[in-house]
């Protein structure tokens, strides 16, 4: 998925967290990506654990979440295989929490891609807090895949 088209003026916005429901979402949005010949923009998160009060020290000196997320973003577009390797990719690792960096990537963007429920939301939520945010404060269409059941 290097991309064999020139830049195009079109971006289409996903966000990824590795949940099967961010990975339907990130397909659906390289198939509309590949047939209206957008940008597919790929966007994931991450933010340091936080305590209350607590040192880091529980941490290993090696961990690096932003190398973790670039990884899961990695594999996820990876499996996107040889079916959208015509399609312009850009890969987005963004520090904070998914919901105002979401909204921020919409920014200019054709549409915003979003699954139901990812990592972190309760499995009986119709909506997850993520979807919600997007879906009502995004600067540009947004779409909201749910999970088939």
């Amino acid at each position: 998925m290097t991309g064999t088209q020139a830049t195009s003026d079109h971006r289409i916005v996903v966000g990824v967290d590795g949940s099967d429901c961010s990975l339907a979402a990130l397909d659906w949005a390289a198939r509309q990506a590949k047939l209206t010949g957008a940008t597919l923009e790929a966007v994931i998160t991450w933010e340091w654990p936080t305590t209350y009060g607590a040192a880091f020290s529980f941490l290993p000196a090696n961990y690096d979440p932003s190398a973790d997320a670039r990884t899961v973003l990695d594999q996820a577009l990876k499996a996107l295989g040889e079916t959208y390797r015509d399609v312009e990719v850009r890969s987005v690792v963004v520090e904070g929490h998914p919901a105002p960096a979401l909204v921020d990537a919409s920014r200019g963007a054709d549409l915003l891609v979003v699954g139901s429920r990812g990592h972190g939301e309760f499995s009986g939520m119709l909506l997850g807090s993520v979807s919600q945010h997007c879906a009502t404060n995004a600067r540009c269409p947004v779409l909201v895949l749910h999970e088939r059941t």
